[in-house]
């Protein structure tokens, strides 16, 4: 994935935590305390996804974000203890793409980051392969209908293989791709993800994801 993700939160706990939960997905994370600190981050770099708190020490944030949007379409989710219906469309009429209130929960942030950024690089909501259906929203496989229950990496590594259909990925390339960094010496972690992912495909009677001598291949089938 290895994706740059900014986050504007003055509540140091909860930033700590964000940053370390993100980096644990594979993301680049930076963190800002105030609005100035993000303005120096997005001058050095413009990241790729944006999750802004909206009461910060220097100014609020539906301000920054709305002059954000004089230049930037980057995709913002607004993190916020306001949870008034008034307060939510506000927000999104500032320009966010989406509004999580406080205290959150992170997998629903993790989702909601992961489906803004499959909508931002124009990834299809569904993906077909024979009987395999991909749901790219909800991070969901079927097969036949029936729901194969992946996990958060499972789903990430079969979606890299469907995306490279018919060609070998090398487990390096798989582990920089879903995990963010170079595979050293961490060869089970992607092992024991691959072999879960292949046995409940293959109880669902879809022989789909082979393993080669130099990696992975997907094969509709």
């Amino acid at each position: 994935m290895n994706k740059f993700v900014l986050c504007v939160e003055d509540d140091k706990a909860m930033q700590l935590m964000n940053k370390s939960m993100l980096e644990a997905k594979g993301f680049t994370v930076k963190t800002a305390m105030t609005l100035r600190e993000a303005h120096e981050h997005m001058s050095a770099e413009m990241p790729d996804i944006i999750i802004l708190d909206i009461h910060l020490p220097d100014g609020n944030g539906l301000d920054f974000l709305r002059e954000l949007r004089k230049t930037s379409q980057v995709p913002v989710i607004a993190l916020t203890n306001n949870k008034e219906e008034q307060d939510i469309v506000e927000g999104l009429k500032s320009g966010c793409d989406d509004y999580i209130p406080k205290p959150h929960s992170f997998p629903i942030l993790y989702a909601r980051i992961e489906a803004l950024l499959r909508r931002t690089q124009n990834v299809p909501e569904t993906i077909t392969k024979g009987t395999l259906v991909l749901e790219t929203y909800s991070n969901t496989a079927l097969i036949g209908g029936e729901d194969l229950r992946l996990t958060g990496r499972e789903f990430d590594v079969l979606f890299l293989l469907v995306q490279h259909e018919d060609k070998l990925l090398t487990e390096d390339f798989i582990f920089e791709k879903i995990w963010g960094q170079p595979l050293i010496n961490d060869k089970n972690a992607l092992q024991v993800v691959i072999s879960r992912l292949r046995k409940k495909i293959e109880t669902s009677g879809y022989d789909a994801v082979k393993m080669r001598e130099k990696g992975y291949i997907f094969t509709k089938t």
